[in-house]
């Protein structure tokens, strides 16, 4: 036998337990690892599976997660510089479609300029024959009444307007 038996069965030591004692607590202690290897670890090992499946699942879960939020940043950064191109874009086309029109009215403005002026530079030179001629008329008229006055006698009236004629004629003549 073991010395710590034989102590124990030599001497009443209350604190050393009797080898009956003792070989009923081994047998049970035996018996007791062997009930709980059979009937109580199954299910702590099952619930210790089942934790850590659930954690993996849980890790697995937050990394697909984690991989479907990179991708949709991933798009959303795509997107937003698709979005930033096409302001671009938009930009420079109305930049050309305003500097398009601009020149467009520029023009419009110009050929309108050109015309009032074409319409003013022929209502001018309209008045200025219109105002010519009867400018004409008054010279001649009054070359009449200054001739009456000189000689102090009447002229006919048809010999006036040859006169007149001939008077214009000869204006007309210096001025050409």
């Amino acid at each position: 036998m073991t010395p710590v038996i034989l102590a124990a069965a030599e001497s009443s030591n209350p604190i050393l337990p009797s080898v009956p004692e003792i070989i009923w607590s081994v047998i049970s202690f035996a018996l007791l690892v062997v009930l709980l290897a059979k009937w109580a670890y199954p299910p702590v090992k099952g619930m210790m599976q089942a934790r850590t499946a659930k954690i993996q699942g849980d890790i697995d879960s937050a990394e697909n997660a984690r991989t479907e939020a990179e991708r949709v940043l991933g798009e959303y950064r795509e997107q937003l510089a698709e979005a930033r191109r096409e302001a671009t874009r938009i930009i420079e086309e109305a930049r050309k479609t305003a500097e398009v029109l601009r020149r467009d009215l520029l023009a419009k403005a110009e050929e309108e300029a050109a015309d009032l002026r074409a319409r003013n530079d022929e209502a001018l030179a309209f008045e200025r024959e219109r105002v010519a001629v009867e400018l004409r008329a008054e010279m001649a008229k009054l070359a009449v009444d200054i001739a009456e006055r000189v000689i102090r006698t009447e002229i006919d009236r048809r010999a006036a307007d040859a006169l007149v004629q001939q008077f214009l004629a000869e204006i007309g003549a210096s001025q050409s």
